[in-house]
């Protein structure tokens, strides 16, 4: 929830990629530090730790996305593949990366995997430093950058970037109760937890495979568009989970959905990256990442606690306030023309 306030270096840097580099070194020291302490200081000392390390967090992610637009070029075509790449870089670093954690912290321990993982973010600061640089220039004042709540006032007064910031909310809030839902579906379908955990791995699937298709086929259209077509998709898609109860339709169903919000994810970037200004693209980028994981960790909060009502009770909040997002937005967009 802090990012965007730390986001604002990036745009007033003369050179994005020192201050990625900072904070790639600054996450590998602290990483290190809370893991070489932990349990020899008090908890809070610890949570602290954790804290500065999550400041961290939104620099590593929309800020790198924010190199794009440098990478692929001025061809839209190109920007929207290096899009979906970067979708997939997703998909696998969150796939991957808490497997391959567990797997290290059962092998060796979890002081091993967070040491690796603090070494893994010391070496890329080698790469981002190999990343080409926009052409976008500006004299690097701050006074000419707007601040974290400018910006912010700035995404709700314009109607594109206020619609790519809500729809990337009500996505994120509806489908972060599938992974819930899954496993507490195992005495639905008649089946074991561990079965019904593959559900989950169907949708992270689904996520990947989306990103690598949009690599090699590239969205077209016009990002506002695209997110509510793919919104309405992501609708079809868990009400079909809804509608369901034999497990290999589940798994397909949940294998799509994961497609489609990939594809969702895709038109987000596209849409930060047309609709934003150059003065403060980055505080828009590292905004609307840092409210969708806080509307995924709600949605998440929010089916475990409605689990005692009916295994299905998240997943109807999760289509209610997706489709009431989605009428939202058509209204709105309807109004302003």
């Amino acid at each position: 929830m802090l990012g965007p306030f730390v986001a604002r270096s990036i745009d007033t840097a003369r050179d994005g990629r020192k201050v990625i580099v900072a904070d790639c070194l600054s996450y590998a020291g602290l990483t290190g530090l809370l893991t070489a302490t932990f349990g020899h200081v008090p908890i809070f000392l610890t949570a602290l730790l954790l804290i500065a390390a999550g400041l961290c967090g939104p620099l590593l992610t929309g800020g790198i996305s924010t190199f794009l637009p440098a990478i692929a070029g001025p061809d839209r075509r190109s920007q929207r593949r290096a899009q979906g790449l970067d979708v997939a870089t997703y998909g696998f670093g969150g796939t991957l990366g808490p497997s391959a954690v567990a797997a290290i912290s059962a092998w060796f321990s979890p002081s091993v995997a967070f040491y690796l993982l603090a070494m893994g973010t010391v070496m890329s600061a080698f790469f981002i430093m190999r990343l080409p640089v926009s052409s976008e220039t500006h004299d690097g004042e701050r006074k000419h950058v707007s601040g974290a709540i400018a910006t912010m006032g700035l995404m709700i007064r314009d109607m594109c970037l206020r619609q790519t910031l809500y729809l990337t909310m009500a996505v994120a809030f509806a489908v972060a109760v599938l992974p819930v839902i899954a496993v507490n579906m195992a005495d639905v379908l008649g089946i074991s937890v561990t079965t019904a955990a593959f559900l989950t791995v169907a949708y992270g699937a689904g996520n990947l495979a989306g990103s690598l298709c949009l690599m090699l086929i590239p969205l077209r259209g016009e990002p506002d568009r695209l997110m509510l077509n793919t919104g309405w998709m992501i609708v079809a898609g868990l009400l079909s989970i809804f509608m369901v109860s034999s497990f290999l339709p589940l798994f397909i169903y949940f294998l799509i959905t994961g497609m489609l919000n990939s594809t969702f994810f895709a038109a987000t970037l596209a849409a930060r990256s047309e609709y934003s200004p150059p003065f403060c693209r980055g505080q828009v980028y590292v905004w609307v990442g840092a409210m969708k994981i806080t509307a995924g960790s709600f949605g998440t909060a929010v089916a475990g606690q409605l689990m005692t009502l009916g295994t299905y009770s998240p997943l109807i909040l999760s289509l209610s306030v997706l489709v009431t997002t989605l009428i939202a937005s058509l209204a709105g967009r309807t109004f302003q023309h």
